[in-house]
């Protein structure tokens, strides 16, 4: 099983945390057209179905005691025409069942890598199982907004033609009683509690954004964001904005339609995490949230909200399937870098576009940020992006509340570091300490915190308080999940017996 970021295959990491720069996804559906008014008197023709379009495959996207699958992130929901908003036609329609997908492997040294560092960290191996973060899907062609519109349009006339049928039979019936039952309160009349999905949805709606990215070439996508305080920060995925950072455009639209420019505050690709503001931002804004994510257990309720294929203020549901998931993702581009992280996984359906979307608990409090999802297809055909198969990756909102902060305060991420270069090969019997460094370092890092604490080169890291460690790759997810100056126990084997021994974690500014 492979997990990926959407992309191609991933290059070799290197032992310090690097960082991922993904893909755009699919443009957004237009509007559908309205469907008649009256229904006719007597059944309509039903009309010819569309001329079918040819077939296209999705591009792309693990647990303790398995090396840590590889992601793609759930990417930004599809590109953004230069001086457009209107979303394009010609969207292909998905390959048909029994299509066989390609699944793409976890690169050994490639972006998607567990490790030491990013995607490309150094003594990156053999590849290991899965896509999380979902290989950069290719640009798609012309929008997917057309065969979307189609199918709206189909749906429409069939409703239609329904409707028609309808009035006729009771017009011929019109002697006979009627047994139907009308409901006393159906709609929105009806009061949603608020632990209700469709209560959580109401309240949490207005406080998220859809993401619209552009780059300075024109080029970019769409992904998801929440509002983080009043002051007008948004928290997002850094893959939905890694296209408008350097000299590009953002903008966030709430989904009353209201949409306002913003700026890249700052933005850390090992973390996957960015935070963007709004200019002018509206003074009645409500931040989500936060909940604990280190409180979730498998099991509990989800809730992810996101705009996938360009689809706004989606809402979907699902569970908590698993906790402390080693998780590599990256957008599979030969100059990218793996983001790395401990993941809550869960089922609730997440495709591209629900890149930097609040994932909710029952009673509507942020626990994660939904970034990656994995996939069985790696775009076999060429075009195309992978879709949900109910294996979704959120960043722990813990985590992500810290990196947050930071950037809103510095511009800048602090990364929690261990102070040794890691080996990326994939295994199961834990993280080994390389001999040689990157780039002529030290193998392990003179006065750091692992030569503190007596670690040498050779050594293979095998627990990290209580966290198994099986591969590099889920000691850097498990490192980064604390903070500089947290002291950790290390369990460690060297010569074929086990040591412990106590390291308080360094820190390491910025993702280059």
């Amino acid at each position: 099983m492979s997990t990926e970021n959407e992309g191609t295959a991933v290059p070799p990491a290197p032992s310090a945390p690097p960082v991922p720069v993904d893909a755009p996804a699919a443009s957004a559906q237009p509007p559908a057209p309205h469907a008649p008014d009256r229904a006719p008197a007597s059944p309509p023709e039903a009309p010819a179905a569309p001329p079918a379009q040819a077939p296209v495959s999705p591009d792309q996207q693990a647990s303790q005691g398995h090396p840590a699958p590889q992601v793609h992130p759930a990417p930004q929901g599809g590109d953004v025409p230069q001086g457009s908003t209107a979303p394009d036609a010609a969207w292909p329609p998905p390959p048909p069942p029994g299509t066989p997908a390609h699944i793409p492997t976890y690169g050994a040294g490639g972006d998607n890598g567990y490790g030491g560092g990013f995607d490309n960290g150094s003594g990156g191996g053999a590849g290991g199982w899965g896509a999380s973060y979902q290989q950069p899907a290719p640009k798609p062609g012309r929008g997917r907004g057309g065969l979307v519109a189609g199918a709206l349009i189909a749906a429409l006339v069939a409703g239609g033609l329904g409707g028609g049928l309808g009035y006729t039979l009771a017009k011929n019936n019109d002697g006979n009683g009627s047994t139907t039952v009308s409901a006393p309160d159906t709609g929105g009349s009806v009061q949603r509690a608020a632990g209700t999905v469709a209560g959580v949805a109401s309240k949490a709606l207005p406080s998220t954004v859809t993401i619209q990215a552009e780059g300075s070439n024109g080029e970019g996508g769409t992904g998801t964001g929440f509002v983080f305080d009043k002051e007008g920060h948004i928290v997002t995925n850094n893959h939905v904005v890694a296209e408008a950072v350097d000299g590009g455009k953002l903008s966030a639209t709430f989904p009353n339609g209201k949409k306002y420019e913003a700026e890249v505050v700052g933005h850390a690709q090992g973390y996957d995490v960015a935070v963007i503001k709004l200019e002018n931002a509206p003074s009645d804004l409500k931040p989500l949230p936060l909940g604990d994510s280190d409180k979730v257990v498998v099991g509990d309720s989800t809730i992810a909200i996101g705009a996938p294929f360009g689809l706004s203020n989606t809402v979907t549901t699902g569970i908590i399937s698993a906790k402390n998931r080693p998780v590599a993702s990256s957008d599979g581009s030969a100059d990218s870098k793996a983001s790395y992280m401990s993941a809550l996984q869960t089922d609730a359906s997440i495709n591209p576009g629900n890149s930097g979307g609040p994932l909710l608990d029952a009673q509507g409090n942020v626990i994660g940020i939904n970034s990656a999802i994995q996939s069985t297809s790696n775009g076999g055909f060429g075009t195309g992006q992978a879709g949900s198969i109910g294996l979704g990756f959120a960043i722990p909102i813990n985590q992500a509340e810290f990196v947050a902060q930071q950037l809103i305060k510095n511009g800048k991420p602090v990364y929690a570091k261990i102070g040794a270069s890691v080996s990326l090969e994939e295994t199961t019997n834990g993280a080994k300490l390389t001999e040689q460094g990157v780039g002529g370092s030290d193998p392990v890092e003179k006065g750091g915190p692992a030569d503190d604490a007596g670690l040498k080169p050779g050594d293979v890291i095998t627990k990290l308080d209580d966290r198994v460690i099986d591969s590099g790759p889920t000691l850097i997810g498990e490192i980064w999940t604390h903070k500089p100056g947290d002291e950790v126990t290390v369990t460690y084997e060297r010569g074929g017996k086990q040591h412990t021994t106590e390291v308080t974690l360094g820190s390491k500014i910025g993702d280059d």
